[in-house]
């Protein structure tokens, strides 16, 4: 059943009782310009393959907004041929919302940073500033300064003298580390840092702990040089009689703020159950996690999974099982996300948990799409007999494209002039053949897939060009809102860090209870 609501309705449905999901099926650029707050970014460019994993029960009431350009539809029709039984359209898209008085809220991961800004407010961790960290560092002063983000965000740029150990990691390694330096913590911006202090200082409270103010982008803005192109490095390993620390640590964690911790015939029973939806996850370090699979649990780093809970789970109000070895990455994890309005449950890791099978998700119905070689779609195109449509990410096209190719990306298919031969370039993502989809539904028939795609073209002699990346405006899948400003943009780390301050102010009030700290 496909129905419309208007925006008021659907703001009391998401705020109110019960599971629901809400998925705001625009692009990276246009959502991250204004969205609901509780919206969760499901592009329509990938949606079939993305929200089996974001929704997995398909009885789930589900309500989708858009720019108010008929995409909903789209995506509405899509969801019920996967099986979807309940889904609603916000009437008039985000403009329609921004029109009924409600908030459209800037940026990503919203929900994550306003619940680090609630507890800011709240908790007023201790911080430093730039300035007076470089002091502590240009007079030898003893402390840790940890970046908690996770590797691939370390090696871009850190401070200078940062170690990478991500949120959570810091907490479950303390035995491993100093337990008399005092401990810096920065992030990207604000909120991890404040996430990150605020975790540390309930677990070890003795402890002198502070969240470097703002971040890289602070100590950017002070001056002072970033760090860039950096080597992780392994994260320390405990000892047996470390481990038996960290534990007994979790153990008072998780009793101190009542935090269910669950055994492996508790999970299978949560999995089994068919009225409720449950999201499991390994909070381990990706190593842990590869070296030790646990085949039915997403991977999503402690730290992480409280910064872009969105990335992962698309159902408000869903139950949410962390596994752990320890339990105190999990315990952390937990704490935050039950603020974040989830039901959530630690469980440690054994055999029973290793053995629980991949769960299977709801797939679109397969179609059956032509393939082409390379060579036999050069020389289509050099004989005019065909023209060559390029639906990669559009970073990825900005980085190498065959000569004359067309950039585009699923919702703007429709723009695709003509019926002529459209031979279509991709590569290992869904968005290929998700657009091969919707250009069959727009009456495009005369479609192929060209084999290997843009590497097979390459090989096959046909020409290439590069391209400056697409500007924001240009490319729809690029976020736009403060973009740049982990690039040297001041301008852009000013923007942002002025919005993330402002967020607790903007919140309503309903809005605002929906966070339980």
């Amino acid at each position: 059943m496909i129905h419309l609501l208007d925006p008021r309705e659907a703001n009391r449905l998401v705020l109110g009782e019960g599971e629901i999901a809400f998925l705001d099926l625009r692009e990276a650029g246009p959502f991250s310009e204004g969205h609901p707050l509780f919206a969760v970014p499901a592009p329509y460019s990938t949606l079939e393959a993305r929200v089996g994993q974001l929704v997995p029960r398909v009885d789930v009431p589900v309500v989708l907004v858009d720019g108010g350009d008929g995409i909903a539809e789209a995506g509405a029709e899509a969801l019920a041929a996967m099986g979807y039984s309940d889904v609603a359209i916000v009437e008039g898209g985000a403009p329609g919302w921004e029109a009924a008085d409600l908030t459209l809220f800037k940026g990503v991961n919203v929900p994550s940073k306003a619940l680090g800004e609630l507890a800011e407010a709240l908790w007023h961790p201790k911080t430093i500033d730039a300035r007076t960290l470089s002091a502590w560092q240009r007079d030898g002063r003893s402390f840790s300064l940890f970046d908690c983000r996770p590797p691939g965000e370390f090696e871009k740029m850190t401070v200078p003298g940062a170690a990478c150990l991500p949120n959570g990691e810091i907490a479950h390694r303390l035995p491993a580390l100093d337990a008399e330096k005092p401990i810096v913590v920065t992030c990207a911006g604000r909120t991890r840092g404040i996430i990150g202090s605020l975790g540390l200082a309930r677990v070890i409270p003795a402890r002198e702990i502070y969240a470097l103010e703002n971040g890289t982008q602070g100590w950017a803005l002070a001056g002072f040089e970033l760090s860039r192109g950096n080597e992780p490095g392994a994260l320390p390993d405990l000892t047996p009689e470390q481990a038996a620390e960290t534990r007994a640590r979790a153990d008072a964690f998780l009793a101190a703020e009542n935090i269910p911790l669950i055994t492996s015939s508790d999970v299978a029973a949560f999995l089994d159950n068919k009225t409720r939806t449950t999201f499991v996850f390994d909070v381990r370090s990706a190593d842990e996690a590869k070296a030790d699979p646990l085949p039915a649990f997403t991977h999503a780093w402690s730290g992480q999974i409280v910064q872009a809970t969105d990335r992962w789970v698309g159902v408000r109000r869903a139950r949410l099982v962390l596994a752990d070895d320890l339990g105190l990455r999990a315990g952390l994890a937990a704490f935050w996300l039950r603020a974040l309005g989830f039901d959530v449950h630690v469980v440690r890791i054994d055999d029973v948990l290793r053995a629980m099978p991949a769960p299977k998700h709801s797939e679109a119905p397969a179609i059956d799409i032509p393939e082409i070689t390379a060579e036999e779609a050069l020389a289509d195109v050099r004989k005019n007999r065909a023209g060559l449509l390029d639906l990669r990410p559009s970073g990825r096209y900005a980085a190498g494209h065959v000569e004359d190719s067309t950039w585009s990306i699923r919702p703007h298919l429709r723009e695709v002039a003509g019926k002529g031969r459209w031979l279509l370039i991709g590569d290992d993502g869904p968005e290929v053949r998700l657009g091969a989809r919707e250009l069959l539904c727009l009456g495009h028939t005369d479609l192929a897939l060209i084999q290997g795609g843009i590497d097979a073209m390459r090989r096959a002699g046909a020409g290439f060009r590069q391209v400056r990346p697409l500007p924001p405006a240009a490319a729809a899948d690029i976020t736009s809102f403060a973009h740049g400003r982990h690039d040297g943009d001041l301008a852009a780390s000013r923007e942002y860090l002025a919005w993330e301050q402002g967020l607790v102010a903007t919140l309503s009030a309903d809005e605002r209870a929906a966070f339980r700290l």
